[in-house]
């Protein structure tokens, strides 16, 4: 069997947040702000169900 030439690694890098984390740490691209949700949702003031009612 022939011996095959070393052939060059090529890198492709996609959306995946370990690929981002690499971008942000090499300086190619800025950090992405975490949405923060606290104080988005109302919850609603119902009183708890009662099943001795029925």
């Amino acid at each position: 069997m022939a011996d095959f030439p070393p052939q060059q690694v090529q890198r492709r890098v996609d959306d995946s947040a370990a690929d981002m984390e690499t971008l942000v740490d090499l300086g190619l691209v800025e950090e992405q702000p975490v949405p923060q949700y606290a104080g988005l949702f109302l919850e609603p003031d119902i009183p708890p169900l009662d099943d001795a009612s029925e």
